[in-house]
């Protein structure tokens, strides 16, 4: 039972507020915000997804940088409401086309009309596309992609320039193009939350994929549609029923959407669905499998005095030397003792930024670009405010490391069909390009399978990303 709704800028603007029941104080909005910016507690840098102020328990998501909030006075299922918060999230931008703070303030109505819908008297009612669409009337003001500014690296998945075209993935589901006509199209993402741990000798001690085929549809008519696997996709240990080789797919568990038929998945590993409106899960799979991640971190500490030591990170990257990974960030927490960081950089780097967030006390790297089969070194010297006790080793790191990688997959998880039904009559073509997807996973790996169908004879297009944050310690 879900009191209140509303969603915040990152300046703490209250951009929707809807209460539900009134059994909370009208300042709730502003309560959170002071928590959420000045959180100290247990010594963490970011409040956590729930917590509870003089009796008022608070729950938020963030997206795109907004802050989707709900509060209640109940004992309720922290993951119930989190994931309501996604879905209502993911509905306001199947209508809205582009989720940001602009493109909520012009279609405020039609954000309201959607809150009273998915919410009654803080009860939710549905949180499918295709089921407002029968209830919600009102048409979105489309915002032009291209006037979108760009942001940073971590959330260049959701929204900005370098991201997707503007007629991709930031169309509405139920707005229709100049002329009023409707491009027949349905997006396929294969998305992937990978864990992996490194020993400080570079050793893998856990690794571990999270992942999701996700699909969305502009498609009119609900015609049917064949998505076929890997042919050697093996379900559990059980079922490995293909060669032995090590080109085999093994998912741990895996489930399925509602409207996904399994009549041939056992036979061809291939799905049979109608796809909805809208954004919505084909399928969300587990696998321990062990994989070669794309890059390896070796991280090496050593004392220089009593009040100095010096860090050494390398970074090799373990893949094709036809690809290249954009936008490496490199992140290490130091002892907080820190004090200051000078740093040296290998001989001709082109394209290279280093900081010491002093307020943090956190290292960061930043890299342009890495091709296959490279190596990177960076040298860090570090002053201290006092002298060292016991092993500096733990009370450093661990080291994170986020890139994108541009046709590129660790899984080996694909989509190798991607078809309306025997019965539809229509000519697909493919085409490669290179484009840049409209998700994030934080500490995820992404591999995004990109399709649009025009299903009167137009353009299959593919696409892969990737996106990975490995743990060294």
């Amino acid at each position: 039972m879900i009191s209140q709704f509303f969603v915040l800028s990152q300046r703490g603007d209250n951009i929707v507020f809807r209460d539900y029941r009134g059994d909370v104080q009208k300042g709730s909005a502003e309560i959170f915000f002071r928590k959420v910016k000045f959180w100290k507690d247990d010594g963490e840098e970011e409040a956590p997804p729930v917590f509870n102020v003089d009796g008022v328990n608070y729950f938020h998501v963030k997206v795109v940088g907004l802050l989707f909030v709900a509060t209640t006075r109940v004992n309720m299922s922290p993951s119930l409401v989190l994931e309501l918060l996604q879905r209502i999230a993911r509905v306001i931008k199947d209508y809205l086309g582009i989720l940001n703070e602009d493109s909520i303030r012009k279609n405020f109505v039609l954000v309201y009309e959607l809150l009273d819908e998915v919410i009654d008297f803080g009860y939710v009612q549905t949180t499918s596309t295709e089921v407002l669409k029968s209830y919600v009337f009102n048409e979105p003001i489309v915002i032009d992609a291209a006037r979108l500014q760009p942001l940073n690296p971590a959330s260049m998945f959701m929204q900005g320039t370098k991201r997707m075209p503007g007629t991709a993935v930031t169309k509405s589901v139920v707005a229709n193009d100049p002329g009023g006509r409707k491009r027949e199209e349905i997006f396929v993402d294969i998305i992937e939350k990978i864990s992996v741990t490194f020993s400080s000798s570079g050793y893998i001690l856990t690794s571990e994929i999270d992942g999701t085929i996700q699909m969305k549809s502009y498609l009119s008519g609900n015609p049917e549609i064949r998505l076929a696997l890997n042919e050697d996709l093996a379900i559990g240990t059980s079922d490995y029923r293909s060669s032995s080789g090590s080109g085999s797919v093994i998912l741990d568990d895996c489930n399925f959407h509602e409207s996904v038929r399994l009549d041939s998945f056992d036979i061809d590993r291939t799905l049979s669905l109608v796809p909805p409106d809208g954004e919505f899960p084909v399928m969300n799979y587990r696998m321990t499998q062990e994989f070669k991640p794309p890059f390896r971190i070796n991280t090496l500490i050593e004392e220089a005095g009593s009040l100095r030591a010096e860090v050494i990170l390398k970074i090799s990257a373990e893949f094709p030397s036809n690809i290249t990974a954009n936008t490496i960030i490199v992140q290490m927490p130091l002892p907080k003792y820190t004090a200051r960081a000078t740093f040296e950089l290998e001989a001709g780097a082109v394209g290279q930024t280093t900081d010491f967030k002093e307020s943090t006390k956190r290292l960061e790297w930043g890299l342009k670009k890495i091709s296959g089969g490279s190596e990177h070194t960076l040298r860090a010297k570090l002053t201290f405010s006092q002298e060292l006790h016991g092993n500096i080793t733990k009370e450093a790191g661990p080291v994170s490391l986020t890139f994108t990688i541009p046709m590129y997959n660790v899984s080996k998880l694909q989509v190798r069909q991607f078809t309306p039904s025997s019965d539809e009559k229509h000519i697909l073509y493919c085409h490669k390009r290179l484009l840049v997807p409209h998700m994030l996973l934080n500490n995820s790996h992404i591999y995004t399978y990109l399709l649009s169908i025009n299903l009167h004879g137009g353009i299959l297009k593919t696409h892969v990303f990737l996106y990975v944050d490995l743990w060294c310690r």
